[in-house]
């Protein structure tokens, strides 16, 4: 078994649920494969039990740590020549900044109470990314790669799609972390795409926002504040259909659309993620 800090409880405020199986970190490491010389940082690395197989596999990488006392012991299990330690947020560390001068590869076990945050955070900087490697859990998981027409597509799965070609690829136990979760976790493989369906993403952000406000209703009813049905015809969209059923190409569509008929959806949060 993976080494466990019996000395460290783990922290609610933090979402923190060590994997100790080997068998799943093993696995987990053969999907992500490091090779010597990647620019690899992993996001939450807790008890290393993921670090310690892509350090062997790779020779150094890169954390981003929040909890001090697992930056304390962290900074005695590794050498800097195998494990630089950024003691942050991943929430307000500057992504932009570290991935300037080389491509990431991205790994982690994200913390469930802020998983959807970390993504939207780090979609900002897709384009300086070759891929990312996350476990989260599998209902997240199963939005981020839900097909139009099913009751998981919203609007994660179109902000995340519009970026990234998403693979989920296994399920992990709950018995696979210490403490156990009371939910299933998944690992998913997103790669960038070289070439994103050209968009405003900021208005696209309040057009998915606002389509995705109330699911049980028509986008008709959800859009009826901001323009009439011509648009949504307009852009190939049958008004009497909800969020759901209408892919992410049309989204974008829709946007462009918006845009060029100078409507902006001024006043519409979408910071609270769904």
């Amino acid at each position: 078994m993976a080494l466990i800090l019996k000395s460290h409880k783990a922290k609610k405020n933090f979402g923190q649920n060590f994997l100790h199986d080997d068998f799943w970190i093993e696995k987990i490491a053969s999907a992500v494969d490091a090779k010597p010389g990647q620019n690899i940082i992993e996001i939450g690395p807790g008890q290393a039990a993921l670090t310690r197989l892509l350090i062997r596999d790779c020779g150094h990488i890169s954390c981003v740590e929040i909890d001090k006392d697992l930056v304390r012991w962290l900074s005695t299990q590794f050498s800097s020549e195998q494990l630089t330690i950024i003691e942050t947020d991943a929430l307000k560390f500057d992504w932009k900044a570290f991935a300037e001068k080389e491509k990431l590869r991205l790994v982690g076990n994200l913390p469930y109470n802020i998983s959807s945050p970390i993504l939207f955070t780090l979609a900002k900087i897709s384009d300086r990314v070759i891929d990312q490697h996350f476990m989260l859990q599998k209902e997240v998981v199963d939005r981020m790669v839900a097909r139009p027409g099913t009751k998981a597509f919203g609007r994660l799965s179109v902000m995340l799609q519009h970026l990234y070609k998403m693979v989920k690829l296994f399920d992990v136990p709950p018995e696979a972390f210490s403490p156990a979760p009371k939910v299933i976790s998944s690992v998913v493989r997103m790669i960038p795409l070289e070439k994103p369906l050209p968009v405003d993403r900021e208005l696209f952000e309040r057009v998915v926002a606002q389509a995705f406000s109330m699911r049980r209703k028509t986008l008709k009813n959800n859009f009826v504040k901001y323009f009439d049905t011509s648009i949504l015809q307009k852009a190939g969209i049958e008004p009497g259909l909800r969020a759901e059923a209408i892919p992410m190409e049309k989204y974008v569509e829709l946007t462009n659309l918006l845009q060029s008929e100078g409507i902006e959806l001024n006043g519409i949060n979408h910071t609270e993620l769904d």
